[in-house]
């Protein structure tokens, strides 16, 4: 995403739906790729592309031209907390229609290496939620890093850390929603 981004958001917020719509197509490309890797080791037949992800994600974005857009990372900030919701409430529609253990995501960058690298992301979202109320600072990062595809660098712009700060909150979480993961098991 390029850097008048800020501006778009700001234009969107003024009510410039020319703006809405460039902006839409700006960010496409990076969060169809963040959304790509979500869904990449998915089971076959799972019926939530990246595709649909990014688009309900814009969908439900768009109630949101209110809001004091501040800069890119807040932007991204909001569309990771949407993908997650998304993937969430798609798991859980999935879990209450078939029993069958709900959504698969790859958590190859969280969780430590097992043979059986898939996350129920009902599960995820349940030990998050848990992290977040135990160490928000840490939750977020995973949020950014994880559901909004940021690298180190933008995660600590994002929320006014070092990016030493960053590594060492992501490998804290990792370990703590390994840990958390494999107790659900």
């Amino acid at each position: 995403m390029t850097a008048p981004l800020t501006q778009l958001l700001q234009a969107w917020r003024s009510g410039d739906l020319n703006a809405r719509d460039r902006l839409i197509d700006a960010a496409y490309p990076q969060l169809r790729a963040v959304a790509g890797r979500e869904l990449a080791n998915e089971r076959r037949n799972h019926t939530l592309q990246p595709t649909a992800l990014v688009n309900e994600a814009f969908l439900r974005l768009e109630g949101a031209a209110h809001l004091d857009w501040r800069d890119r990372t807040h932007f991204v900030r909001i569309i990771a907390r949407l993908m997650r919701s998304i993937l969430v409430d798609h798991g859980r529609r999935r879990k209450a229609a078939k029993r069958d253990g709900g959504v698969q995501v790859t958590l190859s960058e969280i969780a430590a290496p097992t043979p059986d690298p898939a996350v129920d992301v009902v599960n995820l979202d349940a030990v998050l939620t848990r992290l977040e109320e135990i160490d928000p600072d840490k939750a977020r990062v995973v949020e950014l890093r994880y559901f909004g595809g940021l690298t180190v660098e933008e995660t600590g712009e994002a929320l006014g850390i070092s990016s030493a700060t960053v590594k060492r909150h992501w490998q804290a979480a990792r370990v703590w929603l390994h840990d958390a993961l494999s107790r659900l098991d």
